[in-house]
This record gives C-alpha cells, structure tokens and sequence, in this order.
C-alpha cells in the first residue's frame, strides 16, 4: 500500500489516505482520494468565510448596495453589474485564498466537483457558493438582508406559548418528590 498525502495549508490537519495499488482496488482508491480532496476544500471554504475579512467584504459589500433590490419578480436592470461585481469580488477573493492554502487548487475543477457532491456540502455552505452562480440565489439573499435592515425579517416570536406544566398555585414540588 502506498500513503498519500494531500498538503493543506492552514486548513486544519492534512489528510492522509492509504491507496492500494491492487488494480481491483484502484477506482475504489482513486474516488476516495477524491472525496478526501473535495472534502478538504469544502474545510478551507468554511474556514474562510468564517474570517474577518471574508465577512467584511461580504457585509459592506451588501450594505453599499441593498437597497437597490426589492422582493418583486421583475428584475432592475442595475441587478446585472452589481451581481458581476460581487461574483469578481468575492468569488475572487475565496479562489485566491484556496489557491495560496492548497497547491494547484482550480476553481473550474472544484465546481465540477460540487455539483456531484452537492447533497455533502452544508447547507450554508452551498447556499453561499450558489450566490456566485445563481443569480436568482443572489437577489434572495439581498432581499432577506433589505428585509432584515427594515425591521421586516422574521418574528418567531408570535409563534411561542409558553405554558406551565403545573399550573400556578399548586403545591406540587418536583424536586421535593424526586428526594
């Protein structure tokens, strides 16, 4: 058996992968590798959107340009070059940190890779990458965020009754009775 190594930089511990060389085994062993591969992106992606500065281009980014969108069905015009701006500035910004953290990282090659193992990746994390692509995933999103600024996010609040399981009054005292 040989021991491959995928070299991960900053992206928590590298993953080591035992391959066998047995022609039986080899696409068994070779789909594996890649899994581990695409698993190890998926943890650097986390790892930087979770980052100061990711969320800060992300964050000013929306305040600068949500009040252009509402929720109708009609798309503005004025939609198209804030969506290309925001897939140059953030789409860039992850690629470019991918690429320093992992060798030979290719954005068109983990895309391909994302599609066949959508139903694996996080919800968040999907969604997050689907604003790169889908346009109508990123007029959502600056809808709920316009909503949100607004005061018109959801209120969860209306939908919770809290009632005792021991009406008041009563001088029936669980912990006295656990004793």
């Amino acid at each position: 058996m040989d021991i491959q190594e995928l070299k991960v930089r900053n992206c928590g511990d590298n993953i080591v992968e035992m391959v066998d060389m047995d022609e039986e085994n080899f696409a068994i062993s070779s789909s594996s590798s890649t899994d581990a591969e695409f698993d190890a992106v998926i943890g650097c992606i986390e790892e930087i959107i979770m980052e100061d500065q990711f969320q800060q281009l992300q964050q000013s980014f929306m305040e600068k340009h949500y009040l252009e969108f509402d929720d109708s069905e009609e798309n503005k015009l004025c939609y198209t070059p804030i969506f290309n701006e925001y897939v140059d500035l953030l789409e860039k910004h992850l690629e470019l940190q991918l690429m320093e953290k992992i060798p030979g990282f290719k954005m068109n090659t983990f895309i391909d890779l994302l599609m066949q193992h959508k139903e694996e990746v996080p919800g968040d994390i999907f969604d997050m990458l689907l604003t790169f692509t889908d346009f109508m995933a990123f007029k959502e999103m600056f809808v709920e965020y316009r909503a949100e600024k607004e005061g018109r996010g959801l209120d969860l609040s209306q939908g919770l009754l809290v009632t005792a399981l021991i009406p008041a009054g009563s001088k029936h005292n669980s912990c006295t009775e656990l004793q």
